[in-house]
């Protein structure tokens, strides 16, 4: 078999195969043999008729066919891996020449990674925001600590901001019922904005038993984009009562024993939080000055894959009706038009980004173990509420499992550039990174392991 490759960009090729008849033997012989076992043709047991009865039967050009068509695939991986091609997607396949006894010549045209050319990273430089905890930091915390202490308490009063309050909702269409907007004995902080716009609004003032009118726009449902007078009653009104900043909540609330124990736990804490919070930072500064530096040619079919199924995504809550999708964006002030650009801006920036790291972790021959595929497979199962097991057999049956892992090494492979940029916080500090990212090269651990997500989820598998 011979084959040649032509460039018709950076990121697609047209691969030249030709394959000489007497190669294909052993495919005819194949061919010629699932064919008897398949034809019956008297004198003859099942599997034995001879070839040229089964050509006079079938008709040469029958045989042919399939003959051709089984060897497509595998004549096409086997040019892909002599000429050392990195491919994306499936091929556009064209039989260019069948010369019965002779010849079968076919081009095949593909989406390649493109060679990208990376740069010296300690060129490279990133400023992000210093850690720094301040007394408000700890008071917001000690607040919310407050709170899940505090208790609840019916009052007589109109409702006030920050208030829990019970209660039923209707609406309607031009006059209709909508029953999926129909709900009774709801629980909902007033000012949590959690429920339907103008309902915080709505409430504040309004007493026990007392019901109110008012109007917005639907988010989903048959009626989505569109104006419902929405009813609201107030069943209960209560308040949160938060106990005293002392000693004594200290021990309630914590090991310590005093207040200022507390607070120092507290600062620790934030400042823990903080410095992960950097670390993720750092991280997406280095990607986006990455980003601007290099020269990344992205395939066209790839990125309209990715925004296809960013489409899909989009319409799958309402039903694939798009419809929907589009009256949903009108309520929000955006345009069909609109979300089309903007889902492609990011599906192109996606593909960027695994081409970018991907190129990266070849560079640096970047490995992933057993263990670090695991921690992975354990954080994406929790993050969406499944068992471990669960996941994995999921992502198994999606084909998938060979995504996650090339989201581990892209993530590892931009740590190791992290590491080698200059980094400095905005009043001119150099901040060490390998306190915080640890070192790749030797596995060290590092406070930043936690959101070590955030590397791979620019863009999740869009090449594979």
């Amino acid at each position: 078999m011979k084959s040649t490759v032509e460039q018709l960009s950076p990121t697609r090729v047209r691969i030249n195969v030709e394959v000489p008849f007497e190669e294909l033997k052993p495919d005819f012989d194949r061919a010629y043999k699932a064919l008897a076992q398949q034809v019956r043709i008297p004198g003859f047991r099942p599997g034995k008729a001879p070839a040229k009865l089964l050509e006079a039967r079938l008709g040469r050009g029958a045989i042919l066919e399939q003959v051709v068509n089984d060897v497509l695939p595998g004549r096409y991986s086997e040019a892909v891996m002599s000429n050392n091609l990195k491919v994306l997607g499936q091929p556009d396949i064209e039989i260019t020449k069948i010369e019965d006894g002779q010849e079968l010549a076919f081009t095949a045209e593909v989406d390649v990674r493109p060679e990208i050319e990376l740069p010296d990273y300690s060129t490279l430089s990133v400023s992000v925001d210093p850690v720094s905890v301040d007394d408000d930091d700890i008071a917001e915390q000690l607040l919310s600590l407050r709170q899940r202490f505090g208790t609840l308490t019916g009052v007589e009063r109109g409702v006030q901001d920050g208030d829990f309050v019970s209660i039923d909702l209707s609406a309607t269409v031009d006059g209709e019922p909508v029953e999926e907007a129909t709900a009774s004995g709801l629980s909902h902080a007033v000012g949590s904005g959690q429920l339907i716009e103008g309902l915080d609004e709505a409430l504040i003032g309004m007493e026990a038993g007392q019901s109110k009118d008012f109007t917005t726009k639907l988010l989903a449902g048959d009626h989505a984009g569109e104006d419902a007078v929405v009813t609201v009653t107030v069943q209960t009104v209560k308040e949160r009562e938060l106990p005293a900043e002392d000693d004594e909540f200290a021990q309630l609330a914590s090991e310590f024993d005093t207040l200022d124990e507390l607070k120092a736990d507290l600062r620790e804490r934030i400042e823990r939080v903080k410095r992960v919070e950097q670390a993720g930072h750092i991280r997406d500064e280095v990607l986006e000055k990455l980003l601007e530096t290099v020269e990344i040619p992205v395939p066209e079919t790839v990125v309209q894959s990715e925004v296809d199924a960013q489409l899909h995504d989009a319409v799958h809550g309402f039903g694939h009706d798009e419809a929907q999708l589009n009256a949903l964006l009108e309520a929000q002030g955006s345009s069909r038009e609109e979300f089309d650009a903007e889902t492609k801006e990011q599906a192109e920036r996606s593909v960027k980004v695994q081409l970018l790291l991907d190129a990266i972790a070849e560079a640096e021959q970047t490995q992933v173990g057993q263990e670090e595929l695991t921690e992975r497979i354990v954080f994406q199962a929790q993050r969406y509420g499944m068992s471990p097991e669960q996941f994995i057999q999921q992502i198994q049956q999606a084909n998938q499992l060979g995504a996650v892992f090339a989201d581990v090494r892209r993530g590892k492979a931009l740590a190791s550039v992290v590491e080698r940029v200059q980094v400095t916080d905005s009043d001119g500090t150099v901040i060490d990174t390998k306190e915080l990212f640890g070192s790749p090269a030797t596995g060290e651990a590092s406070e930043a392991d936690a959101d070590d997500d955030a590397a791979a989820a620019e863009g999740e598998t869009a090449v594979e």
